[in-house]
């Protein structure tokens, strides 16, 4: 399976906020949809991505005022991203061993949409569930 499967299933829909914003913002955004990682960018282009750790590492670094640092300052710089035409289990394997839980997707230099480890476990499970029902019909002659 590869990822412009995953994301075909998913939705191409993203969450964004721009690098001059501050660090509530961002929150705010993230609880609002219920995400735990949302992208940064600057003049129409990918800058970085704010999750969930960049928010501990912040507040631990930068005391109560933290909230209202520039996102561009606390951001994820050096970015892991997919392509469409990756393997899940490729992305799968990058995120666990670089112990990442969001890849941007990039197609043709621009942002598609952007990965969980969340949904590939979900697509893999979806997909080894489909495999059992069809051994399960084949052995019994269903």
């Amino acid at each position: 399976m590869k990822i412009r499967d995953l994301i075909r299933d998913k939705g191409l829909e993203f969450i964004a906020v721009d690098s001059n914003a501050t660090v509530d913002i961002a929150i705010n955004k993230m609880v609002d949809r219920n995400i735990g990682a949302i992208l940064v960018m600057e003049d129409g282009k990918l800058a970085g991505l704010f999750t969930e750790r960049d928010v501990l590492r912040c507040w631990a670094t930068k005391g109560e005022n933290f909230c209202r640092i520039p996102i561009k300052d606390v951001m994820t710089k050096d970015l892991v991203i997919a392509e469409p035409d990756d393997e899940v289990n490729y992305a799968m394997t990058i995120m666990i061993n670089k112990r990442i839980r969001h890849l941007p997707v990039i197609e043709k230099g621009k942002i598609v949409s952007v990965v969980s480890i969340r949904d590939m476990v979900k697509a893999q499970v979806s997909n080894l569930q489909a495999e059992v029902h069809y051994l399960k019909d084949y052995i019994t002659g269903g």
